[in-house]
């Protein structure tokens, strides 16, 4: 079995990406695709285009029967693909394809801890180091539950992703963040994903706070939808995270049988386009 483990002793995709883009002045379109969303070929050629589109980093969901902390748009999105077949197994087949493609740009799968439980949190994290996964974000799983899987972590060189809420106080902020890598995912708003958005002045308030915390970088999600929106993230913060966006760019183009059409994955690789535009552009417009 071909091996996609980011070398010993060289820097995590995460890290290398993000000093790269620090280097270069702006800050990173991280894009979330959910894995067989509407079929496995599909997701396929929307996993193999974005980087291309101009995703910095990708984040792949694993379908779960109950994705609590999902909006109504990932959640259909995770039923689409589950009726298509997907599994956790499946997903680690394709960043396996990905990464026999694309050795540079970071992966990091999103989702639940029960399908993790199920696989075996020690098996799991070394299938998907060898598949060429580079983060982890398990947005059950709390700080204090955290051992079982960050166990098999560390020594797989995988980096565990953090959320932090809005309704993270400073109490807690020290505890939620220790033991984090990668980078901080910032909740921007109260409530499941794809609902609302957040403001400027929000943000302006809430990331230098976190920021006194770490020194990781902060990505801003759960209501970035606009180019708009992803300039304004990244010029306060580290990286604009959109995915609810993009799904339902792609729910609106399948056919009556929720097929992807012909042109179907191109129109959302033209919308990366687009907010990758926004994020590049970003912190020039404000220089």
């Amino acid at each position: 079995m071909s091996s996609y483990r980011t070398p010993a002793g060289a820097p995590n995709r995460i890290a290398a990406r993000f000093a790269a883009l620090r280097a270069e002045g702006r800050g990173a379109l991280i894009t979330f695709i959910e894995a067989f969303d509407p079929d496995r070929a599909t997701s396929e050629a929307l996993l193999q285009g974005l980087p291309g589109a101009g995703a910095d980093l990708v984040e792949l969901g694993v379908p779960f029967t109950d994705p609590m902390a999902d909006g109504p748009t990932i959640q259909r999105a995770g039923q689409r693909a589950l009726k298509a077949g997907a599994t956790l197994p499946g997903t680690l087949e394709l960043v396996r394809g990905f990464r026999a493609k694309d050795g540079t740009t970071p992966v990091v799968l999103m989702g639940y801890y029960n399908p993790i439980l199920a696989y075996g949190p020690e098996r799991f994290c070394s299938d998907a180091a060898e598949a060429g996964v580079d983060g982890l974000i398990v947005v059950d799983l709390p700080p204090e539950e955290a051992d079982e899987l960050t166990a098999h972590t560390v020594p797989n060189r995988l980096e565990l992703i953090r959320l932090v809420a809005p309704t993270t106080d400073e109490t807690r902020l020290p505890f939620v963040l220790a033991g984090s890598g990668g980078f901080i995912y910032y909740v921007s708003i109260t409530g499941i994903t794809g609902t609302r958005s957040t403001t400027e002045a929000h943000l302006a308030e809430a990331i230098p706070r976190i920021r006194r915390a770490t020194d990781l970088p902060i990505a801003v999600g759960f209501g970035v939808r606009t180019p708009e929106q992803a300039a304004m993230a990244v010029r306060i913060a580290d990286a604009a995270v959109v995915g609810s966006a993009l799904l339902d760019t792609l729910a609106a183009d399948l056919d009556e049988s929720g097929r992807a059409r012909p042109g179907t994955v191109e129109k959302v690789l033209d919308q990366v386009r687009a907010l990758a535009a926004g994020v590049r552009g970003a912190r020039r417009e404000a220089a």
